[in-house]
Parts: structure tokens; sequence; C-alpha cells
């Protein structure tokens, strides 16, 4: 599935957080988003999945627009009149979209019913993320709320992939994640780009593993990408050292 941003400007108080004049993601790309806090990353992540509504432009997510409009999107319309793109969609962006009265396995039965998932899928597709899990998620009888930061980062990420999505979005999937579990979920992400031609978006700052495992990385500065890096052959690692060395 493939992404294409078409003019797309978003303003808050006056101040520019996002403008791209076009931009392609092409289907089965694993690209990088990286930049220094305020660049605009997560407000593309959000566009992406119209959470927030862009002041213009449009985001085609194989060739349906997101927004099921174009820019004169009537004050009726809900998110009910398009929500097709979202059957094949797969995100985690913060904490606050977890629902905390439930336990883990009620969650991921909950995401497994409103994509058509059986319960003894879920329960067969959690088992390629137990070394993520360590024992400390499933069967603990706690509820979402009571888990540290890290547990209910990787409860958001495993939530995102269980659906086996086509299109993926991770706003800092690393963070709060002891190193293990940040090597786990790197792989778990490449595993699932290589495998099932995910196309993915991470945003991150953490630049080892982002130039590790993406195809594409995209350095955004001021709310404009900047740079456009190939890194097929894992060399834009280099580039990016010289540009965040420089605005130290």
């Amino acid at each position: 599935m493939d992404l294409v941003i078409e003019n797309l400007k978003k303003v808050y108080n006056d101040k520019v957080a996002l403008d791209i004049e076009h931009l392609e993601i092409g289907s089965g790309q694993l690209v990088g988003l990286v930049g220094n806090n305020g660049a605009g990353k997560t407000t593309l992540l959000r566009l992406i999945l119209d959470l927030i509504r862009a002041d213009s432009g449009r985001v085609l997510s194989n060739g349906m627009d997101v927004t099921g409009a174009a820019e004169g999107r009537s004050a009726t319309f809900t998110a009910a009149d398009n929500i097709e793109w979202k059957r094949y969609t797969g995100s985690f962006i913060d904490s606050k979209f977890l629902i905390d009265f439930l336990t883990p396995e009620e969650y991921f039965n909950f995401i497994g019913r409103l994509y058509g998932l059986t319960p003894e899928t879920v329960v067969q597709r959690l088992e390629a993320f137990k070394p993520l899990m360590h024992d400390e998620i499933l069967g603990t009888g706690k509820y979402l709320r009571d888990f540290s930061e890290g547990n209910r980062q990787k409860i958001g990420i495993i939530g995102a992939m269980l659906i086996q999505p086509k299109v993926l979005l991770l706003d800092e999937p690393f963070n709060y994640l002891d190193p293990s579990s940040q090597i786990v979920v790197a792989r778990l992400i490449a595993q699932m780009n290589q495998q099932l031609g995910t196309t993915t978006l991470i945003s991150s700052h953490n630049l080892s593993f982002v130039a590790d495992i993406s195809t594409r990385i995209l350095l955004l500065e001021k709310g404009h990408v900047i740079k456009d890096l190939n890194n097929l052959d894992h060399t834009a690692i280099a580039e990016l050292n010289n540009y965040f060395n420089a605005e130290a």
C-alpha cells in the first residue's frame, strides 16, 4: 500500500508545524522519520492517521483520501464515512490510546474482534511477540493502567502489529524500553516489513536503530523534509550524524 502526501500543511498559532508539498511512500518501504523536537514527525503521523485536521492538502492511502474528502470536507463528515484504509492500517502513537481498564488479554482480543480475528488467531499471533513480553504481560491479571511505561509501550506496539497491517505507523517505538527490548522491537518491525511487505513509517530519535532497519530515511526540520535519503545500503547514518553534530 502506498502513501501520497499532497500540499499538506498544519499550522498551530501562526507557527507552521508541517508543510510538505509532495511526498510519496512506496508500497513495502520501511521509512524512518528523524529530526529534532518540533521537526513535525508526530504531526505528520497524526495527519496520516486523520487524528488531526490539516489546514490544507491531503493524504492518500492506496489512492483513498484518509479524510474522506478533499479540503472541502463538510462539518457533518464522520470517521465512519471512510474507513476502508483503517482496515489495513496499524498504529501506535502513545499510551493515551490504550484502554486502561482492560487486561492485556482483553485488549488484544478487543483489537482482534475489530479486525475480524478469531480468539484462536489472536493467541497464535501473540506467540511471535513472546520474546518482547518476557512473561511480564500475559497472565498477570493486571489492568493496562497498572503496567510500567515500558510494558505499556510493548502492549501498544504489539496491538498495532497483531493485525498484520499493510500499513504500520509507530511514533517513538523505542521509548521507555530497555536495550534488549529495543533490539527485539527493531527486529519485529524489520521482519514484518520483509515478510509481509508492510509499508512502515517509524518516527524515532534513535538514529542507530532507524538507520539499521530503514530502507529510506526522511529528515525533517521545522515541518519540512530537508533530506530524503536512500538507505538500502545502510550508509545514511553518516549523513545523519553530520547533520546532528552540526546542530549540536
